[in-house]
């Protein structure tokens, strides 16, 4: 095809096309005129009635040609600038015409419930921003603030208007786009000062990358889970002070009132005797709970070094005399920990599998199993006893809570805590298919080992 073809306008080659249909019929039909025996007046006559035929003919073509695609593109002219009220008028739906315009009224009908639902999207997007208890900006990738919400402006101590085209820098937040996230940040702002936890996130907008900030004021969770740790401790420790206080203040009494008397009794020896035996023992129980507390308050951070897991163990079983405890050999892995500290953790989750089979046994018999194995990259260490299994199951991490007698209710809280030191956890479990409980203790592996 020649290239002043392709130049063309579709309309202009429309109308040539239309022409040259016509062509051969007309050139034979003036030919048959003109060479035939015709006066000149119905020649000419013929001729101009054959002319404007073809023309009108030509023209009307090009029109019916033309004017459905100029209103389609009318149509989608509309729908580009988001006005959806244009629709075409559809015949009977059969013509390859009226389906084109039924697609396009259909397609009008998608993109404006999309809009709609667009619209009410970002609305609600909008109201969700403004309501919510987080500072949200977002920055372009110049560093440049584009979206404050309301607590956002709370925070800066400015309205959005101000803000909105300021810097990282000169906001004080450029060292808040890089880094780790999500972390916890100390901030300063005529808003707000405190520990804050930072996420970040990358949206768009009209095409754009923007690093969305969200900063939730921890301080307020901080303060309120400080108040009830509190609680919990002067509960504790008022529980088992008055425990302590209560019978050294009436025994106290008592021999104070016998030494009131003029005529002491004949047992005086043996009552004080008791007296000063009961005071002595709640002092001394008294001194084990501050001592176990203390030592809960002070657990220090684990001291890493390489432990051979068989071998600690194998020591760790052959610590208990009161009943054999039975070693399941697994793989040979060694984990990075504290060995004193794993060592007390294990000691503590036997001597309670210990415990509570003999209680189930009325202290004769029973199995403690001790074994390990490693799955997905973690080492779990498993102590299984048969003793009657778990009882009171929200008060097993409880400090100081216990239901042995003379126990300090500190065992299962400090295995626990030398656990989540290591970046593991502890779990207690009741056994499948038999009586008893299983306690999980887990360690992220030494991949370097």
């Amino acid at each position: 095809m020649p290239g002043w073809w392709r130049r063309l306008t579709h309309d202009r080659r429309v109308l040539i096309m239309a022409f040259l249909i016509g062509l051969p019929g007309l050139a034979a039909a003036f030919g048959l005129l003109w060479l035939g025996d015709y006066s000149p007046k119905v020649q000419w006559s013929v001729t101009v009635v054959l002319l404007t035929l073809w023309s009108g003919t030509t023209m009307a073509l090009r029109e019916q040609v033309v004017r459905p695609l100029g209103t389609l593109a009318n149509m989608l002219a509309a729908l580009r600038e988001g006005d959806f009220s244009i629709r075409a008028r559809v015949g009977d739906g059969t013509d390859p015409l009226s389906l084109a315009y039924l697609e396009v009224n259909a397609l009008e009908e998608i993109l404006r419930e999309q809009r709609l639902g667009a619209v009410e999207a970002t609305e609600t997007l909008r109201k969700v921003l403004e309501e919510i208890d987080v500072a949200v900006l977002a920055f372009d990738p110049g560093q440049t603030l584009r979206l404050v919400n309301r607590a956002g402006e709370r925070l800066l101590g400015q309205p959005a208007a101000r803000l909105i085209g300021k810097t990282a820098e000169d906001l004080r937040m450029d060292d808040a786009l890089h880094g780790v996230a999500p972390r916890t940040v100390e901030l300063a702002f005529p808003g707000g000062t405190g520990r804050w936890e930072l996420r970040r996130s990358v949206v768009r907008q009209e095409g754009y990358p923007l690093q969305l900030l969200a900063f939730s004021d921890l301080s307020r969770a901080l303060r309120e889970e400080e108040r009830q740790a509190w609680k919990r401790i002067i509960r504790v420790l008022s529980h088992e002070i008055n425990n302590s206080l209560a019978p050294i203040k009436s025994i106290s009494g008592s021999l104070q009132g016998m030494l009131d008397k003029d005529i002491l009794p004949e047992e005086l020896d043996e009552d004080v005797q008791r007296g000063l035996k009961v005071i002595s023992s709640r002092a001394e129980a008294l001194g084990r709970f501050m001592a176990s507390y203390a030592k809960l308050a002070r657990l220090p951070k684990p001291d890493r070094a390489p432990v051979v897991v068989r071998g600690l163990v194998r020591r760790v079983a052959d610590l208990e005399t009161r009943l054999s405890v039975q070693v399941v050999d697994g793989n040979d892995v060694t984990v990075s920990a504290d060995p004193d500290q794993l060592e007390q953790a294990l000691i503590n989750l036997v001597r309670n599998a210990v415990d509570a089979t003999l209680e189930a046994s009325d202290g004769t018999n029973g199995t403690v199993t001790l074994r390990w194995l490693v799955k997905g990259g973690t080492l779990h260490i498993l102590v299984e006893d048969e003793g009657p299994g778990l009882g009171d199951t929200g008060n097993l991490f409880v400090p100081f809570y216990t239901t042995k007698p003379g126990g300090s209710g500190i065992g299962l809280v400090l295995s626990r805590q030398i656990a989540e030191g290591h970046g593991g956890s502890l779990e207690l479990e009741h056994r499948e298919h038999v009586a008893g409980v299983r306690a999980r203790l887990t360690l992220p592996m030494d991949l370097s080992a």
